[in-house]
C-alpha cells in the first residue's frame, strides 16, 4: 500500500513538472547538440540518472561491507578456537594443580572429558 502511495506522489510530482515546464531546450552534451527538447525531460531524465548513480555507489559501498564483515566473522571465529584451547589448557593446569597440592606421585591419566 505504501509502494502504491508513493507512486502517486511521485507521478503527481512528474505530472506538475511536465505542465510548469513545457518550453523546448536545447541540449548540448560535449560534441553532441539536440535540439527541441522538453524541459521536463531533461529534469526527469537527471533525476534517473542521479538515481542509478546513487544505486551504483551503494551497491559498490555493500560489497565492500561485505568484505570487511566476512573478515571479521574470520577474526571472531579464530578468537573463539584460540578461546576453547586456553581453556583446555586452563582446565589441565587445575588438575595438575590438584596433584601437586595433594601430594600425589601418580600421574593421573589426561582428563578426556575437558573441553
Amino acid at each position: 500500500m505504501i509502494t502504491f502511495i508513493l507512486f502517486l506522489v511521485v507521478g503527481a510530482i512528474m505530472v506538475y513538472l511536465a505542465q510548469n515546464n513545457l518550453s523546448l531546450i536545447t541540449l548540448h552534451l560535449g560534441p553532441y547538440s539536440f535540439s527541441d527538447i522538453p524541459l521536463f525531460y531533461v529534469i526527469i531524465g537527471a533525476l534517473i540518472a542521479g538515481l542509478i548513480f546513487a544505486y551504483i555507489v551503494f551497491f559498490i559501498n555493500s560489497i565492500f561491507t561485505g568484505f570487511t564483515m566476512r573478515g571479521k566473522d574470520k577474526t571472531i571465529k579464530q578468537g573463539k578456537s584460540e578461546v576453547i584451547d586456553l581453556t583446555k589448557q586452563v582446565h589441565q593446569l587445575e588438575l595438575e594443580n590438584e596433584r601437586l597440592k595433594n601430594n600425589s606421585t601418580v600421574i593421573e591419566p589426561q582428563d578426556i572429558n575437558s573441553l
